[in-house]
């Protein structure tokens, strides 16, 4: 490292040359704006030296990959030993359609399913409600019974897959359901491997799809998380997602700050319910949004380990490397994509999906060029997977281990990101009187997170329509040309094929077995006794999606929304 006679001389080598160099350039030429900053509105500095991250300690900040803490990555070897896995978000129309488009996507080289799901399944009501009407299969596939699965995984080995299921509300029954599959194919619950997103906190706080209120939902979450640890010990029970938050136009920092606050909340949440953190820490996954800004992404995906590893260390006594190691799925940015010239979106993904590979990401979702028109077509799915080979296999980011590690502007970035989510987390942690899980319940309640998030979206949205923001197509380098592509469009008969199938599976299933099934999920619910055990056997007698959510229901209310305003 420097010492303070070297980065004096730095300073000082850095005054002269902006008098002498660079004050003349700027005098006769200018620069493109007045202030530099990200897409988050971080103003970035001209130039970066070793004085701007004097304060660094290699071994206590950067280390090295595999070891605490792990800023420099959760891995010794990184993708130099494999590549991260390779997701793209399927699901619409049928279980058939989706089934589909799985075997496509693993025929073109994808090496993990993620499954998306349609409005009524993440709600937890069936595909006949009158709810439902005009939103089933239309964007994601349609789920109300076991047969629904059996059908979407039809030729697909569970045992040779990793599944991801984006859900919440109802990702217990989901969970169950395909646990079920399991037993039903012989194949052991220890081989299951795959995540569940199953994160209602990020939904309270931004996504807004619930069913009953957040300490309650909390309570069910525990439960897989409960279960996972005994009975399916390759599949992560949650996926605490900041993408969502992103997405609903939070800053990095926010992202960042309030999926962590999240993800402890579970922490404190199972170790009150008698977990041992060593037990269930390692299970736990993250899901992280990357954005255009890619020095700010890759900071913040190496600040998020560092603030992992410290924490869950120093509050919560965890000893077991693997409890400390916050690994993470990425997906580009969804806000990002433009309807206007949607080719230009391929650019973004790449630049986002680069950031995500720079900042060690485990597992990668690159989105299509077409998604702000209509679901993803085949054509558009093969280029955003092709974008990830490329980047994996042309571009030699995956061939070096953190390759912006020690890059004066990527540390200090990091150094700053660190600084301000933590400032975060200690104001929710304060909010709950020394309890994460209390605050963010308590900043729920009161909107605290609301604000923030619509504080940061609003005052992007005003830098746009300023010009401040350039969005390319949008506000800059507009064309008057259609550049529409060529879209999905679900079968129209998609609705009515779902609650045929519905129809079946209650004409052929035994409704007192059922009867029974759902009683003894009601009892488990009174009892505070742990649910998922009692879901399982509802859905191998072919208990529906809403059959059994309506057992939550009936038993915690349903939950409406108190939003305050500044």
């Amino acid at each position: 490292m420097y010492d303070a006679d070297d980065l004096d001389a730095i300073r000082e080598g850095k005054e002269r040359w902006a008098d002498e160099t660079l004050d003349p350039v700027r005098s006769r030429h200018g620069e493109r704006k007045d202030r530099f900053a990200t897409v988050s509105n971080h103003e970035v500095d001209r130039l970066y030296t070793p004085a701007d991250v004097a304060d660094l300690d290699y071994e206590g900040d950067l280390g090295f990959p595999g070891e605490e803490p792990y800023t420099r990555g959760v891995y010794p070897t990184m993708y130099r030993g494999r590549t991260w896995t390779m997701r793209q978000f399927a699901g619409f129309g049928t279980a058939e359609e989706t089934n589909q488009r799985f075997k496509y996507l693993v025929e073109e080289g994808q090496t993990g399913l993620s499954t998306a799901f349609d409005m009524p399944t993440l709600m937890g009501i069936d595909s006949d409600d009158p709810m439902a009407a005009g939103e089933v299969g239309t964007e994601g596939v349609a789920v109300d019974t076991l047969r629904d699965m059996e059908v979407l995984f039809d030729g697909i080995d569970l045992a040779d897959v990793s599944t991801s299921f984006t859900i919440n509300p109802s990702a217990p029954v989901i969970f169950a359901m395909y646990v079920a599959l399991a037993d039903q194919r012989g194949v052991s619950r220890e081989k299951l491997r795959g995540t569940m997103q199953n994160d209602m906190l990020k939904e309270f706080i931004a996504q807004k799809e619930w069913v009953i209120p957040p300490e309650a939902s909390l309570d069910l979450v525990t439960d897989t998380v409960e279960f996972a640890i005994e009975e399916t010990p390759k599949i992560k029970p949650i996926s605490v997602s900041g993408y969502h938050i992103r997405e609903a136009g939070s800053t990095a920092i926010q992202e960042l700050a309030f999926t962590l606050a999240d993800g402890f909340a579970y922490v404190e949440d199972a170790m009150d319910r008698g977990l041992e953190i060593d037990e269930f820490a390692p299970q736990l996954s993250f899901f992280f949004n990357s954005h255009n800004s890619i020095f700010e992404e890759v900071a913040k995906f190496r600040a998020a380990r560092r603030i992992y590893a410290r924490v869950m260390d120093e509050w919560y006594d965890a000893e077991d490397p693997r409890s400390k190691q916050l690994k993470f799925h990425t997906q580009t940015a969804g806000q990002s994509l433009t309807a206007q010239q949607p080719l230009n979106n391929i650019a973004r993904v790449t630049i986002q999906a680069l950031a995500g590979v720079l900042g060690g990401t485990q597992s990668l979702h690159t989105n299509s060029y077409d998604e702000a028109h209509a679901l993803p077509s085949e054509d558009a799915v093969r280029v955003a997977l092709r974008t990830q080979q490329v980047i994996a296999e042309e571009s030699g980011a995956a061939d070096i281990v953190d390759p912006l590690g020690g890059s004066f502007a990527v540390e200090a970035l990091t150094d700053e990101t660190e600084k301000e989510a933590m400032e975060y987390i200690e104001e929710i942690r304060e909010m709950g009187e020394g309890s994460v899980r209390d605050g963010v319940l308590s900043g729920i309640e009161d909107g605290y997170f609301h604000r923030e998030i619509q504080d940061a979206a609003f005052e992007y949205q005003q830098r746009v329509e300023r010009d401040e923001e350039t969005v390319v197509g949008v506000n800059k380098y507009a064309s008057e040309e259609d550049t529409s592509p060529d879209l999905l469009h679900v079968d129209e008969t998609a609705e009515e094929h779902q609650r045929e199938r519905l129809e079946s599976v209650k004409a052929d299933r035994d409704d007192r077995a059922v009867r029974e099934a759902l009683s003894d999920l009601e009892t488990v619910v009174e009892r505070g006794e742990n649910t998922m055990p009692a879901i399982v056997e509802a859905v191998k007698v072919g208990a529906t999606m809403g059959e059994v959510m309506q057992v939550f229901e009936a038993r915690h209310g349903s939950y409406r929304e108190t939003v305050t305003l500044a």
